[in-house]
């Protein structure tokens, strides 16, 4: 069943927000780009092994090929772009038009002043690399080579789903990859989830197409799907040993006991920006009621 939310008499319409180009805000994709997919279903795509089925709204989509053409105008690609203005190392995000109720790990600074100052970076505008550091993404990254944003061209998603990148300097996977998982990674890229309880677990992939007509607007078929079976104990152990400096980081990022996410990160045929890695998080606020049970369940 596709997701579908009411605007409240008293709330955002098309009388009271305008259209507009550019990143959208938050009044905007409630209006012009409501969401089609429930919470489920979106865990289910993301556990089905296509991360291809993700998809952003078509007409926000379009403005965002608009915004890209001027972008590039201005910055010379994408990649410069976040580079040289959207990314903050080690800081909180501060540009971002979408609401958070995120609190990032960032630097500290020497006067005590957190997260507010410039942290150094090269000319490159890539931050330096700390000596020591490991030559791929770890739960434990210095945090200044990591930049933790809201999506500010957000996938559909509930509208109370928050959507966030982690951008990083280092490559997320590392360079020696057992054979056994190369290719499928490669393929597929890698997921996890977090924060749920074990009467409330990820969606089985076998759910699928149950879910299916929710992306009749992109004609997606279970034959067109693109995903590697399930392997062996080994490979799967392999994979999830991949993830597991991913997941530990989401875990320490959004905390369990006040979030419940789904991350992934996208293999190269569906990065928009090659050149620097990021690693998407859909994360959903729990209530107060859903803490407290968090806490009974962990004591």
């Amino acid at each position: 069943m596709t997701a579908s939310y009411a605007l409240d008499a008293d709330g955002p319409s098309p009388n009271t927000v305008p259209l507009g180009e550019g990143t959208p805000t938050k009044e905007e994709l409630l209006v012009y780009y409501p969401t089609k997919f429930t919470w489920t279903q979106l865990k289910t795509f993301v556990n089905s092994g296509d991360l291809g089925l993700l998809k952003r709204d078509k007409k926000l989509q379009e403005r965002y090929l608009r915004w890209i053409e001027s972008i590039k105008a201005e910055y010379g690609s994408n990649a410069n772009y976040l580079i040289r203005y959207r990314l903050r190392w080690g800081q909180a995000d501060t540009l971002s038009k979408l609401p958070s109720r995120l609190s990032p790990p960032v630097v500290p600074l020497e006067n005590g002043d957190i997260g507010s100052g410039k942290i150094p970076v090269l000319a490159s505008g890539l931050p330096p690399i700390p000596p020591d550091t490991k030559p791929y993404f770890t739960a434990d990254i210095p945090l200044q080579l990591v930049s933790i944003i809201t999506n500010d061209w957000p996938y559909l998603v509930p509208t109370f789903i928050e959507h966030y990148l982690i951008w990083t300097v280092l490559p997320i996977l590392p360079h020696d990859l057992p054979s056994i998982i190369r290719t499928r990674l490669l393929q597929d890229g890698l997921w996890g989830f977090t924060g749920y309880t074990p009467d409330s677990p990820p969606p089985s992939p076998s759910l699928l197409p149950t879910c299916l007509p929710a992306l009749s607007d992109w004609c997606v078929t279970e034959a067109s799907l693109i995903r590697t079976p399930r392997g062996t104990e080994e490979e799967e152990t392999a994979v999830r040993e991949a993830g597991l400096e991913v997941h530990k980081f989401v875990i320490a990022t959004w905390k369990e006991r006040e979030w419940e996410t789904a991350w992934f990160v996208n293999p190269p045929r569906l990065q928009s920006v090659s050149a620097l890695e990021h690693i998407h998080v859909f994360a959903r606020y729990k209530s107060a009621e859903e803490a407290n049970a968090w806490d009974h369940k962990t004591t």
